[in-house]
């Protein structure tokens, strides 16, 4: 079982967020009061491409553990900083399948797909979005910068919540940036 470590959100469309007590999640929208909430997609890019598209970003999560794995890399990052709204511990998040539920103080989220790295990343810290790509051995590019997810259930999410998986029936699909 995992933990939530910290939440975080943020009403403008910046990189790092703010770190909160709690956030309230809105089923089929993401969370109350940040700048990627809504039924359509948020994200800046997206919207300038098509602003009908369903919002698959609604929440973003990281496992702290990837803070650690940067630090051995000489960097300095932690919960809110990459801009994820919910932190979170003992889940391996990269490793579960799109469908992949997360059951969090009564919320339920939907893991739909990556985080892509992007550019901003390096405007934070030099190098560090090359620092969240890694390859498999089989050469396949490695997204390590957090997963998307929509909000099926809604509720309130508080550090130190308890985290708990349900995985998808069926054949298990990979994670796909999205």
């Amino acid at each position: 079982m995992g933990q939530v470590i910290s939440v975080s959100l943020d009403r403008r469309h910046r990189f790092s967020k703010a770190s909160v007590q709690e956030i309230t999640l809105i089923a089929g929208e993401g969370v109350a009061g940040d700048a990627h909430c809504g039924v359509t997609v948020k994200h800046r890019s997206r919207a300038r491409f098509n602003p009908t598209l369903p919002n698959l970003r609604q929440v973003h999560l990281i496992h702290a553990e990837l803070f650690d794995e940067l630090a051995a890399k000489g960097f300095s990052v932690g919960p809110a900083e990459l801009g994820e709204n919910i932190t979170t511990s003992g889940i391996v998040l990269l490793g579960l399948p799109t469908g992949a539920r997360l059951s969090i103080g009564g919320a339920v989220i939907e893991i739909t797909g990556l985080r892509n790295p992007c550019i901003q990343m390096d405007r934070f810290q030099d190098g560090l979005m090359q620092a969240t790509l890694d390859r498999d051995a089989e050469g396949n590019l490695v997204r390590k910068a957090g997963i998307m997810g929509i909000v099926v259930t809604g509720g309130t999410v508080r550090r130190g919540d308890a985290i708990t998986v349900t995985l998808p029936e069926g054949p298990h699909r990979p994670l796909q940036k999205v």
